[in-house]
């Protein structure tokens, strides 16, 4: 599925570093970090009327992220809140707007992968977007297992929520030469570990099942459905899930602050047969109502 430019987007202002800029001059440093390495981290923030979806979680992961990368110069929260605030201010966005959050280690005094040539402090990127969920929820998405496995610990642990995506984008590219809509990425012992982009979800005899969060990402959508049904009753388990069980399972789902919940419809050919739509869609109201309760202004 691919996403189209929205005009809407032809003027919006940009934040980088310390101020607002036009996005035909939002620029950052070739000596950036984020540049050189990827090195840098990041969260997706969703935007509602009632404002901002769980952004004490967002911001959270964020420092603990950069925390754990060991960045230096890390503006603090209330910065990074007025700073969003002013940038969606600018744009007039209160609804229908996705940010992409990017804390850079900032700029280098001299090319290297050495932490201690940055000596400037951490770089603060806020592109906000008019950007209505991206999948069709009513039709669902279809999705080809990768090759590419899904990093762990022993390489990079997925708990730091870091630019570094170059196997999701190689997941993708295998996606879209099969033409299909996302990639499933496989954890090193061959269980399903979440998509190129989102987390996974299935749902078998009225029991919802998830991924162990070892090699996927701890998601924050995905984080606020096993709250939703710990708090309605709903069977959940976390576990390893083959690919067998999700081939035969009732209904197969992936979350995301990019598309909220998505019905998958097909994997490697097999048709997931949809049998269980009743608690899928109860799980979709649950969230809905949730929404209003978890939205925080910046």
């Amino acid at each position: 599925m691919l996403q189209k430019f929205d005009p809407r987007n032809k003027e919006i202002k940009v934040w980088v570093g310390d101020q607002l800029y036009h996005r035909d001059d939002a620029k950052i440093s070739v000596f950036d970090s984020v540049v050189q390495g990827g090195d840098a981290v990041w969260e997706g923030l969703r935007v509602y009327p009632e404002g901002i979806m769980l952004l004490d979680r967002h911001l959270g992961r964020l420092f603990d992220s950069a925390h754990a990368l060991a960045f230096e110069g890390i503006p603090t929260e209330e910065y990074i809140r007025s700073a969003i605030k002013q940038t969606l201010e600018a744009n007039g966005m209160e609804k229908d707007t996705h940010i992409r959050l990017t804390l850079t280690r900032g700029d280098k005094i001299t090319s290297g992968m050495d932490p201690r040539v940055n000596q400037s402090g951490c770089c603060l990127i806020i592109l906000a977007e008019w950007k209505p969920p991206v999948y069709d929820n009513d039709h669902g998405i279809t999705v080809f297992t990768s090759t590419i496995r899904r990093n762990n610990p022993s390489f990079l642990d997925s708990k730091i929520h870091h630019n570094n995506l170059l196997n999701n984008i190689q997941a993708k590219i295998q996606a879209n030469v099969a033409g299909k809509d996302a990639g499933l990425m496989l954890d090193y012992a061959g269980f399903a570990s979440e998509l190129n982009g989102t987390n996974i979800f299935m749902i078998k005899d009225d029991k919802v099942f998830t991924p162990h969060a070892d090699a996927c990402l701890h998601g924050i959508t995905r984080g606020m459905i096993i709250q939703i049904c710990n708090e309605n009753d709903i069977p959940l388990v976390e576990k390893n899930i083959s690919l067998t069980e999700l081939y035969t399972a009732d209904e197969v789902f992936c979350t995301g602050t990019m598309g909220e919940l998505t019905p998958i419809t097909e994997i490697d050919g097999r048709v997931i047969r949809r049998h269980n739509k009743a608690l899928f869609n109860r799980l979709i109201h649950l969230f809905e109502e949730a929404i209003p309760r978890h939205c925080i202004q910046p």
